[in-house]
């Protein structure tokens, strides 16, 4: 199941292409006016990109690598179809979000570890409670009311209730007016801006300059431009493997610096 293989669902990834900034600006104009081979052609180009994310997932589960380069590609697709080139983001960095998810919702769905009947059954007698209880009430009823009806205890119910929830993705869309969407990270607190993270970030821009120039470059190309390892390799003519070795070794410089 390694991925050091060629042929991947039929896929040479050693031939895959990589695109550039500006063929991939080229391509999403003619994908917005309703180009199909323009489509297929950046599906193509961001393959390398599929390959990159599932590698985290392979080894520590019993799917084989051609599935979950399968799924991946359907995290992909839904990114290209719903990225918004209005907002200052890399497309790399929309879409490894949804290749993750896709990948993750695959597993767990196709986990040998299953909710158990009785528990589902519960599950399934409060939301019936729940349905009822609202048009009675005219409101949505209270755990504590659910519970009350069918006759469980609380803690039960939310347990039962959470087995069988569907976990959401933060590019999931929660309301929607015109053009403007909402999705579930807009619902999430950013603390990014706060005065600790602030000083957090002045402190590891001064322990990058201690890196040399090589290391520099590829700390900031992977985690300032959101890059991954391939390509940053493919831009600075190095393997992969040399970008690995080279992160792990300027991570770790980093580290003792700011320890």
């Amino acid at each position: 199941m390694a991925l050091n293989k060629v042929i991947i669902c039929g896929v040479n990834t050693s031939k895959l292409p990589l695109l550039s900034n500006e063929e991939k600006e080229a391509l999403f104009e003619r994908i917005d006016q309703g180009d199909m081979e323009a489509r297929e052609q950046f599906i193509r180009g961001n393959l390398r990109l599929v390959l990159s994310v599932i590698q985290r997932f392979v080894g520590n589960n019993n799917e084989s690598a051609d599935d979950l380069f399968q799924v991946g590609c359907v995290g992909l697709i839904k990114a290209i179809d719903n990225f918004d080139r209005s907002l200052d983001v890399k497309f790399s960095t929309y879409a490894v979000p949804m290749i993750i998810g896709e990948c993750r919702r695959y597993l767990r769905d196709n986990n040998s570890i299953r909710v158990s009947r009785s528990l589902r059954d519960m599950a399934y007698k409060a939301i019936y409670a729940r349905e009822m209880l609202t048009k009675k009430f005219d409101r949505e009823p209270t755990i504590e009311e659910i519970a009350k009806e069918i006759d469980i205890p609380k803690e039960h119910v939310v347990i039962a209730m959470d087995a069988i929830a569907t976990p959401m993705s933060l590019n999931e869309p929660v309301y929607q007016e015109g053009q403007d969407v909402l999705y579930l990270m807009d619902q999430v607190s950013d603390k990014k801006n706060k005065e600790e993270n602030w000083i957090e970030n002045i402190s590891l821009r001064e322990a990058m300059k201690k890196l040399d120039d090589r290391e520099y470059n590829i700390i900031k190309l992977r985690f300032f431009e959101g890059k991954t390892q391939t390509e940053v390799a493919d831009e600075i003519s190095i393997s992969q493997a040399q970008v690995s070795r080279l992160e792990k070794n300027a991570l770790k410089s980093m580290r003792n610096y700011l320890k």
